[in-house]
């Protein structure tokens, strides 16, 4: 078990247990889909002509929908440790990260569609 320290080697710690969570993150389908559309719409909103703001805007929902991915696979993670049976409770569980990681796409379509519509059809 690591223990905690302090000053720069914590920060040290915490970079390498970031790292470990995107090694494992990596690992999930969901993930690497959800980075590789958002790397793709970002660059079809650059190709729309979208503003700095529209870009950044969407950027970081795209990286608010990593990070909740993030939590539904540690959500996983863990129902699957303490329960390795299925349970009605574990399924819930995971059933509302992946309900989680649903609201954000669909509001990252939202803004997509808003920004494309904005850019080709001028809408404000």
């Amino acid at each position: 078990m690591p223990r905690n320290r302090k000053g720069l080697a914590h920060i040290i710690d915490a970079a390498q247990f970031s790292a470990g969570g995107f090694a494992r993150l990596w690992r999930e389908t969901a993930f690497r889909l959800e980075l590789l559309a958002g790397a793709l719409c970002l660059i079809g909103l650059v190709w729309l002509g979208a503003t700095l703001f529209q870009l950044v805007a969407f950027g970081v929902l795209a990286l608010v929908l990593l990070a909740v991915e993030a939590l539904n696979t540690a959500i996983e993670e863990i129902v699957d440790y303490v329960s390795p049976q299925w349970s009605e409770m574990g399924k819930y569980a995971k059933d509302c990260g992946s309900a989680a990681v649903a609201l954000l796409l669909v509001a990252m379509a939202l803004l997509l569609g808003a920004i494309a519509y904005a850019n080709l059809w001028g809408g404000a």
